[in-house]
């Protein structure tokens, strides 16, 4: 696999930084999403499509709380 340059010069932010700061949005995004997709099977009477949104949204949570608890470990040890 080819070595990747850092790109950290054009945001301010390392890319390991940045790429946590991403998932941590992306995961939050998501579970706000998946609360849409909940109401539209709820509204149609599926109860396995929303079961399984559900299920996704709680692990899009999980995601989104892990990366805020590793975002504010780090945050706290550097020198920003």
């Amino acid at each position: 696999m080819a070595e990747q340059q850092e790109t950290g010069t054009v945001t301010g932010t390392r890319d390991k930084d940045y790429n946590l700061i991403w998932f941590v949005e992306a995961s939050l995004e998501n579970a706000l999403r998946l609360d849409t997709f909940i109401r539209d099977a709820e509204r149609d009477g599926d109860s396995e499509l929303v079961e399984f949104f559900r299920k996704a949204q709680a692990d899009s949570r999980k995601g989104g709380r892990m990366g805020k608890e590793l975002l504010s470990q780090r945050l706290a040890k550097s020198d920003i």
